[in-house]
């Protein structure tokens, strides 16, 4: 099987330039200026850009929470994130409190394995670490190729580990050559608020948000560097949203400390005034919350100067009917939004079109930094000889809008309805084969492979 995309414009993090590009089985073999082989399989990209294919390291599909799960399966996750140019994902398996890593491990196989559409590897959540915990996260790293662990800071009860087991489980992933990721926020402080505020009768949305205020999201950033630089582990914070915890990892870069991390599309675009519309505002109920206009502008510019590495999305839908399940109380409303198909479409519209990122940038913070940091490049995140041949071909000329009535989420709302999007993706290609085209998926359930990551290199 080849094929070949003739006269694109090829853009990868560094690079910007119209070439051909010769795909031979899952791989690419050959880029070049009128390339002359032969293959079973032409597309001209002509006005097209080239770029590699999406990676989202931030996603929860089939997610247990609060009593129920997210509403997008591996199956239609992945396939909604083809359509929106995203290739690979990155779940998260979460270990349940007196049970071992690997019989969660299993259970998360056990719903992704032979019905994943697109491409998909696993972060391990650790949320009860002791001695026989510790003794797995080699055989995560070395045999199942999960190397990195994600811990919380938050979720007392369920999912929160103390500074005790942070720092024991940082010597360890350190000592085996992973990565340590981090939902950081103070859950003591943001528990002790939503109980404050309940006792008041504070029952709506609005106050999930004012019940996780800036300071709980810095403290904790600050925390988690300061253990980091401690024990010598690479970091990674999930879903940074405000200039209170982008000051934090500054104040850590002073000391030469390298702290790697993420933002998601919603904080970069959407803010607290979403939490004035009634209970209508439970579709943007999320932790950390949407926070303010001048934390956005912060993000924005810590893209640029390289400390803001990854746009990802978070994406853990929830039916409106789920949602529900809150209306007379802000802390049973599921958290999480749907944009696993919005992602990269979203950012080049309001990033690059709108000129507050390079289409380099673009790249970077979307598909190669994650493959980078999670020990996927030069296999996935580039466009390169050899490089798996995860491509989308992009019209940046095509405008259209966001809408529930066309998205391919599980999910029966959008958080970006009607929004107007500059710049479409038309065609995707994953892993040499045409996986999406004009809106119609062309692989089967089941296509998605597991991919085994390497060893932190700590370094992009």
């Amino acid at each position: 099987m080849s094929l070949l995309i003739k006269n694109g414009r090829v853009i990868t993090a560094t690079d910007d330039y119209i070439a051909d590009i010769l795909i031979e089985g899952e791989v690419i073999t050959a880029i070049g200026k009128n390339l002359t082989q032969q293959a079973g399989q032409v597309i001209d990209a002509s006005g097209m850009l080239v770029m590699p294919g999406g990676i989202d390291p931030h996603v929860h599909l089939d997610m247990p929470f609060m009593g129920t799960f997210s509403s997008d399966t591996h199956e239609s996750g992945t396939r909604a994130a083809l359509h929106g140019g995203t290739t690979t994902v990155i779940d998260f398996v979460l270990q349940k409190q007196g049970h071992s890593l690997k019989e969660a491990l299993n259970e998360w196989n056990g719903r992704a394995r032979g019905t994943a559409v697109g491409d998909y590897s696993f972060h391990m959540a650790v949320t009860d670490f002791n001695e026989h915990t510790k003794g797995e996260i080699r055989e995560m790293v070395e045999e199942e190729g999960i190397t990195s662990f994600k811990t919380f800071m938050a979720y007392k009860g369920a999912l929160m580990i103390d500074d005790r087991q942070m720092t024991a489980l940082m010597q360890e992933v350190k000592r085996q050559g992973g990565l340590v990721t981090v939902h950081a926020t103070n859950g003591d402080m943001i528990d002790y608020l939503v109980a404050q505020n309940k006792a008041e009768g504070k029952l709506s949305p609005l106050y999930h948000y004012l019940s996780q205020p800036e300071v709980t999201e810095a403290e904790a950033s600050g925390r988690f560097t300061d253990i980091a630089n401690y024990t010598g582990c690479p970091g990674y914070i999930v879903h940074l949203t405000c200039e209170g915890a982008l000051n934090a990892v500054r104040n850590a870069t002073k000391r030469n400390q390298k702290v790697f991390v993420e933002t998601c599309i919603q904080y970069l675009l959407l803010d607290a005034s979403y939490y004035d519309k009634g209970f209508e505002s439970a579709k943007w109920v999320m932790s950390p919350p949407l926070r303010e206009k001048k934390d956005q502008e912060t993000l924005w510019a810590g893209i640029n100067q390289g400390l803001v590495n990854v746009v990802a999305t978070d994406h853990c839908p929830f039916m409106w009917k789920q949602k529900e399940m809150g209306k007379d109380d802000f802390s049973k409303i599921p958290n999480g939004h749907p944009a696993i198909e919005n992602r990269m479409e979203l950012l080049y519209s309001e990033g690059v079109h709108k000129k507050k990122i390079t289409l380099n940038k673009y790249v970077e913070i979307a598909c190669t930094n994650p493959a980078k940091i999670f020990g996927m490049f030069p296999r996935k995140g580039t466009i390169a000889i050899g490089s798996d041949a995860d491509i989308i071909i992009f019209d940046p000329a095509q405008k259209h809008s966001l809408s529930a009535s066309t998205h391919h989420m599980n999910v029966d709302y959008s958080a970006y309805e009607g929004w107007e999007i500059n710049g479409k993706v038309k065609t995707v290609l994953l892993r040499g084969k045409v996986a999406v085209d004009n809106g119609e998926c062309m692989v089967p359930k089941g296509y998605g492979q597991f991919i085994k990551r390497k060893k932190t290199s700590a370094i992009i």
